[in-house]
């Protein structure tokens, strides 16, 4: 069976500098904003490498022992079960941390012998040291304006890595991927992709996060499936982005006079 490759839209010379990272054996971050394409870019090169892809969306419980592995009782045995950080370090995998920020220091540290001349991964209850394969890839990726102050990755840390930075696509880049991935026509897809420059552009709005592409995906999505425009605009873009009624009115009031 032949998986299709992931849509992917290249902007700039991301694709080339993810291959020399991978040929160089170098661990890889990826800096941007909320649904600016970061996981999609790394499905499309792992899916263009030929590379297993092993995702961790990493969250505040997010541990060491979860990546690494541990042991399990099995009948009347304690065996050993592999995490998914220690398979992709023995098997040749990439292993994709998704918003790192977001784990427990733990999890910092136990990565850092990967990120050097080492490419090591050392597992405290086996007393092992695991050498890497060939083949193995850390990518990292977080979004440096998410809580600023709260949710950063120190210098030293981040100095480990080759960095990529994502922002949102030109307007004629995020209406062609609209487009290719709804299916939705054209114009409804300008539309769209004006009212999402239209919201970032609004920083009195005082929004936390602003209009992704994601977000302009879905409404697209759900207009091309036969929900009404403005209906679908504001539950796949307005009401995602904020709980305060007076803010959800003004941008309601927007994308009403835009579509």
């Amino acid at each position: 069976m032949v998986i299709e490759a992931p849509y992917y839209h290249q902007t700039d010379q991301e694709s080339e500098v993810f291959l020399q990272t991978f040929q160089n054996r170098m661990p890889l971050l990826l800096k941007g904003p909320t649904g600016s394409g970061k996981s999609r870019f790394v499905e499309y090169m792992a899916h263009a490498t030929g590379q297993r892809l092993i995702t961790i969306s990493c969250h505040e419980e997010t541990s060491s022992t979860d990546l690494i592995g541990r042991f399990i009782i099995k009948g009347a045995e304690t065996v050993w079960i592999d995490g998914p950080l220690t398979t992709a370090v023995r098997e040749g995998a990439i292993l994709y941390l998704d918003e790192v920020a977001e784990a427990r220091p733990d999890v910092i540290v136990a990565i850092h012998s990967l990120t050097d001349h080492r490419r090591e991964l050392f597992i405290d209850k086996l007393g092992e040291t695991v050498k890497a394969h060939e083949n193995f890839m850390l990518i990292a990726s977080f979004n440096p304006g998410y809580q600023r102050g709260f949710k950063e990755l120190k210098p030293s840390t981040r100095q480990r890595f080759v960095a990529l930075s994502f922002g949102y696509p030109t307007s004629k880049i995020e209406t062609e991927i609209l487009v290719n991935e709804t299916g939705v026509k054209q114009d409804i897809a300008k539309k769209l992709v004006a009212i999402g420059g239209k919201i970032r552009n609004l920083t009195e709005l005082g929004l936390t996060e602003t209009v992704s592409t994601r977000l302009l995906v879905d409404a697209a999505k759900l207009i091309q499936s036969g929900l009404p425009k403005r209906l679908a605009c504001h539950v796949a873009i307005v009401e995602p982005l904020s709980d305060d009624a007076q803010t959800i009115e003004s941008m309601k009031d927007l994308v009403d006079l835009m579509i």
